[in-house]
C-alpha cells in the first residue's frame, strides 16, 4: 500500500526534504563547475558528466572525485 505524505512521520519528512536539498545543491554545483571548465580540464566528455550529474548523489560525487583533472 502506498503511503501518503501525511502518513510519513515528521522526522522522516524532514530527512527526505533535507536529502532532496543536498541532492539539488550537489547537482547545481557540479553543473556550474562543468560549465566553467574547458574540455581539456575534464576527464571525459562534458556531455557525459552533465548526464552523470543527474544520477542521484552518485553522479555529482563521481564528477568531483574523478571528473576534474
Amino acid at each position: 500500500m502506498k503511503k501518503k505524505w501525511s502518513d510519513v512521520s515528521r522526522g522522516r519528512q524532514i530527512v527526505i526534504v533535507l536529502a532532496g536539498i543536498v541532492q539539488l545543491a550537489l547537482q547545481a554545483a557540479a553543473l556550474r563547475d562543468i560549465a566553467k571548465r574547458t574540455p581539456a580540464e575534464l576527464n571525459g566528455p562534458k556531455a557525459g558528466w552533465v548526464a552523470a550529474s543527474f544520477i542521484n548523489f552518485a553522479g555529482p560525487i563521481a564528477y568531483f572525485a574523478k571528473g576534474r583533472k
